[in-house]
This record gives C-alpha cells, structure tokens and sequence, in this order.
C-alpha cells in the first residue's frame, strides 16, 4: 500500500512539474483582401417595327449593367456597320434608313462613343438597365427592302 501512495505521489509531483514547464506562444494572422471592379453586360436588339411613312418611328433597346459596388462604369455605343459620316444608317440590299440612338426618351441627346456621348454609371453590385431610345430619322425618302429587313449591328463598349 505504501508503493502505491508513494508511486500516486511521484505521479502528481511529475504532472505539476510539468505545468510549471508549460509555456504558451501567440501570432496573429494577417488577412487581407482586394476587391477590383468587375462588370458584365448584355444588351436586347432596337426593334423599330415597321416604319411610318413619315420616317419618324420610335424605338427602345436595353442595356443590362451588373458592377461592383462603387465601380465606375461608361457605356458607347458606336456608330454600326453601315454608318457614312457618323450617321447611323440600317441597310437592305442598297437601300439605306437613317437612324440614330439616345440617351434619353426626348431623342435629343446622342448616344456615342466618346466624350460627352458616353453614358456613366456607378455599379451598386445589381444590374442597372439603361435605356437606348432609337428613332428612324423623320422625313427621309423609304423603299421597299421587299422582304429583306434593313438591319444593322452597333457595337456597344463597356468600359470600367
């Protein structure tokens, strides 16, 4: 009985000594993140239907942008395939519909692809629809694409 005391008293000094020995280290871990601005876009076709007599035919597109919170954003839109001089034209075969596209719903304000022509945005991480208001060109001469749609492809540049 008394190896047994003595040998449960060894044991307990031993385990004390121990914790007495024990030391405890810290550290810290540095994290860190970037975030960049990241954007995505598509766009729906300007349909201007069929063509008053008149030329003057309204039209809307849209222009989906999704950025990052707080990213700076410009839109352009370029002057299409078949543009002479800047001017916006849709073809059919070798007939040609002036057209043009806008900032805004009055049609008075151009939409381009420099300077003042771009449309600006701040992304808040949700899509952000802008609207393209398209018009053909009122008092234009029509012909008859007979049955061949007058199209054109206008390039649109997301630049952030």
């Amino acid at each position: 009985m008394k190896t047994l005391i003595l040998s449960a008293a060894a044991i307990a000094v031993g385990l004390t000594s121990q914790s007495a020995l024990a030391a405890t280290e810290t550290a810290n871990i540095a994290a860190s993140a970037t975030v960049s601005t990241v954007c995505t876009m598509n766009a729906t076709p300007l349909a201007f239907g069929t063509v008053a007599l008149t030329g003057a035919t309204p039209g809307t597109a849209t222009i989906n942008v999704t950025c990052t919170g707080g990213g700076a954003y410009t839109v352009g839109l370029g002057n299409g395939l078949h543009n002479i001089a800047a001017q916006r034209q849709l073809q059919s075969g070798s007939n040609l519909l002036y057209y043009d596209m806008f900032k805004e719903i009055g049609r008075t304000t151009r939409w381009g692809d420099a300077g003042a022509e771009l449309v600006s945005g701040t992304g808040n991480a949700a899509q952000q629809v802008l609207t393209v208001y398209g018009e053909v060109t009122t008092g234009q001469v029509l012909a008859s694409g007979n049955g061949t749609p007058y199209t054109d492809t206008v390039l649109v540049t997301l630049t952030y």
